[in-house]
């Protein structure tokens, strides 16, 4: 039996709120401590489904865990089995194949199932398979395995161009390269906040890695690492999202450390709308009751908002992106470039009410704004889940949202913090 949220639209989310931690850093963060035989304690970890799935598998990998505070863990790998990781649990997250550049370089070998995670559209492993091959590992062919095995010597720095800035792929490269012998030159590197804080924690284990925040990263390798501390930062998709929740609600919110620097390109798109904020401090606000209206380009042309590597809009904003969309006043297309499943999601929004257009895949065209009312839904992936609970929040009635294990994925214990704020959500079982 599936938990369900039930929603009564309508009602202003307003008041102050913490993001929780990135997930997107704290998954790479557990992967980085296989490194090193010392403990590793990551502060600010989101209690959500990915990353709990994520710490069975290394417990498994005979990594001791243990929850110090309600958002710190600590990590020792300094008995890691021989095993391979659990291929049941594996292919449960996207973030499995994350074990694929520290396992092959602390121990020299790995052999995984396909990662799993979201339906979303293809997501191509060919990028992995350069980077780890270039720093000397054998890549490992079997039926539903995705392997590599080290050198006796171990693996050595390269120059490596990545050929395209994938997170993950740069997460797994730059964790190989810290523990290969020489320089690794890793070019069309991703620079997400994310991927800066696996550098930073890193360096504080030993690694020397120039760049940071950039597209080029110069790693020099080390025989060891040592253990670290590391404070993971606020996860920006969430409060991308808890921005528009606001807006589309009439709430004014106060959004805590949020690191306004991190959302320069996300203010930029979400002013297309009509929505604004503001920084204050290391917080953002989003005033009540704006007026949502979409800002056409010059001339009058209607507006785009899409994705880009960072420092560009986020991907995983473009879901919430759709419904601020369909609350503001005009026409604009949004177009998601990364994944030709992410926008699948938008029957659900017609069905709510919304006009749009889905044209193809990656483009949908929002005429707005338009009521929505309550639907029967299913969550199919975490952003898509959180952009039909925004809907939900601001329609006619009371909406009932299936799978939400799939929010929970992405959204620590979202339904709590957002009743805190006003929202009338509950949930239940399906």
């Amino acid at each position: 039996m599936t938990e369900t949220f039930r929603i009564e639209g309508g009602h202003p989310v307003s008041g102050r709120i913490r993001p929780s931690g990135n997930k997107n850093a704290a998954l790479p963060l557990i992967c980085a401590a296989l490194l090193t035989e010392e403990e590793v304690v990551l502060e600010n970890v989101p209690r959500i489904r990915d990353v709990e799935v994520l710490l069975q598998v290394v417990v498994e990998l005979g990594v001791s865990v243990r929850w110090t505070g309600p958002e710190t863990v600590a990590l020792c790998a300094k008995d890691l089995h021989e095993q391979e990781p659990n291929p049941k649990l594996s292919r449960q997250i996207r973030a499995s194949i994350l074990l694929a550049g520290p396992l092959v370089a602390r121990r020299g070998h790995v052999k995984l199932p396909p990662p799993g995670g979201d339906v979303i559209g293809r997501r191509r492993l060919d990028t992995h398979l350069l980077a780890l091959r270039s720093l000397g590992a054998t890549p490992v062919f079997e039926p539903g395995v995705v392997g590599f095995d080290a050198p006796l010597r171990g693996l050595g720095g390269a120059e490596v161009f990545l050929d395209e800035a994938s997170v993950t792929a740069t997460e797994n490269a730059l964790m190989a390269a810290a523990l290969a012998s020489g320089e690794t030159i890793l070019s069309n590197a991703a620079s997400e906040p994310h991927v800066q804080d696996l550098c930073r924690m890193l360096i504080q284990m030993g690694a020397q890695i120039d760049g940071v925040g950039t597209n080029q990263l110069r790693i020099q390798g080390r025989d060891r690492l040592s253990g670290a501390r590391f404070t993971i930062g606020p996860d920006t998709i969430e409060v991308g999202s808890l921005v528009v929740l606001a807006a589309v609600t009439g709430g004014e919110l106060r959004i805590e450390n949020a690191r306004p620097e991190e959302h320069r390109a996300t203010r930029i798109a979400f002013a297309k709308l009509g929505i604004h904020f503001d920084a204050d401090g290391d917080d953002l606000l989003v005033p009540s009751n704006q007026d949502l209206r979409v800002r056409t380009d010059l001339g009058g042309a209607i507006p785009k908002i899409e994705d880009a590597p960072w420092p560009g809009f986020p991907a995983d904003l473009t879901s919430i992106a759709v419904v601020g969309a369909t609350q503001s006043e005009g026409t604009v297309l949004i177009f998601e470039k990364m994944f030709e499943s992410r926008l699948f999601f938008t029957d659900r929004l017609a069905s709510m009410g919304a006009r749009l257009i889905l044209c193809d895949p990656h483009r949908v065209v929002v005429n707005g704004r338009c009521p929505l009312v309550a639907q029967e839904l299913v969550s199919p992936d975490i952003r898509a889940g959180m952009a039909l609970l925004i809907a939900a929040l601001c329609a006619e009635g009371t909406s009932v949202i299936q799978n939400v294990q799939q929010i929970d994925r992405g959204y620590a214990r979202i339904d709590e913090r957002l009743a805190a704020l006003g929202a009338r959500i509950e949930r239940g079982q399906g």
